[in-house]
């Protein structure tokens, strides 16, 4: 029987034996109250990881991305983010919902936005335009195929927040893909790549839930103050999850033991968009694969798509024409010849 392959996103892991039985084993208490043991463990020591005073265990990414929007804006001003980030084109509208702001969006076609248009929207506001509140970037950039920002041209546009007086959001839902992909590339050890990569926004996000491989949830550090405001906020939001210790149990097993196999999910990645490219001249941009998602645009999508279904192999979209091949923690290099086998 052919096995199935699910590439469409690092969401659907499933949790592994060491997870389950973490999470079983959790000393729990009541987290709205500040009581459970085990979620306070999780935010500690991913404040830590990132270099932040404080952070804030949360169901999902989104929502943690839409509590910093809340805490760090204001109603009928905007958020300057590329027009693809998550926050603009995936949370269903959820910033002019929650939050009564609008996006002042920038081009992110590479990945990132320029500098110089970070602090032109800042700018306009002194001509009768809509004053911005927040900077917000992402990295990887998913839309982008999972790039890895610059580090030089992150700082750039921290840079040009904190001229503008404006704080700065990382939406890094995989900034562990990142922060490993640096590191394998020279830059030092991954937890040096992750803490220079946080230090350049006030913020920042990142998913247990993706690469990392646990079943559910977000961190969102910050400062003390922030962290504080939006935990007020994750309340009024619906998000606290009372004995949320279950779920932080597996997140730090994934901290503990998920983080530095993200490197064999970059390279099973990069094996399958070789093989995009050998296919379909021209459909992807491999500068693009620096971690573990392949974004390419064959002659025909749908095609593609019923041919991987036929194999046993499912993928994603992202547009009209374009899929979305996604790596990780439940993909081996024997699924990966699978996929291979149909690629051609």
């Amino acid at each position: 029987m052919t096995a199935i392959v699910d590439l469409r996103s690092d969401t659907l892991t499933q949790p592994t034996v060491a997870m389950r039985r973490a999470m079983a084993d959790a000393v729990v208490g009541d987290d709205a109250n500040g009581e459970d043991p085990t979620t306070k463990a999780l935010e500690e020591k991913f404040a830590e990881l990132v270099g932040k005073p404080a952070a804030l265990f949360t169901p999902s990414g989104t929502m943690a991305n839409q509590l910093i929007v809340r805490v760090l804006t204001k109603p009928g001003t905007s958020v300057v983010a590329g027009r693809s980030q998550h926050l603009v084109a995936w949370e269903n509208g959820a910033a002019s919902i929650n939050s009564g702001v609008q996006f002042h969006s920038l081009d992110d076609r590479d990945g990132t936005v320029d500098p110089d248009e970070v602090s032109m929207a800042a700018a306009l506001a002194e001509h009768h335009q809509l004053t911005p509140s927040l900077v917000s970037v992402e990295d990887t950039h998913m839309a982008s195929g999972g790039r890895v920002w610059p580090l030089d041209r992150l700082r750039a546009v921290h840079v040009a927040a904190i001229a503008a007086g404006l704080p700065m959001h990382l939406d890094g839902a995989r900034l562990f893909n990142a922060a490993v992909a640096s590191s394998t590339s020279g830059s030092g050890s991954v937890t040096a790549a992750l803490r220079e990569r946080a230090a350049c926004a006030t913020t920042l996000m990142c998913c247990m839930s993706k690469g990392l491989g646990a079943p559910v949830g977000s961190l969102l550090a910050g400062p003390a103050d922030v962290i504080a405001a939006a935990r007020v906020e994750r309340q009024r939001f619906g998000g606290n999850m009372r004995q949320s210790g279950i779920l932080a149990a597996a997140g730090l097993l994934a901290l503990d033991t998920h983080v530095e196999r993200l490197a064999d999910d970059h390279r099973r990645a990069l094996r399958l968009a070789h093989a995009v490219a050998n296919r379909w001249a021209n459909c992807i941009d491999m500068v693009s694969v620096q971690t573990n998602l392949v974004v390419f645009a064959p002659p025909n999508a749908d095609a593609v798509l019923a041919e991987l279904a036929a194999g046993g192999v499912m993928a994603g979209t992202l547009a009209p024409g374009v899929i979305r091949l996604v790596t990780h923690l439940d993909v081996d290099d024997a699924n990966i010849e699978q996929v291979l086998s149909l690629i051609g």
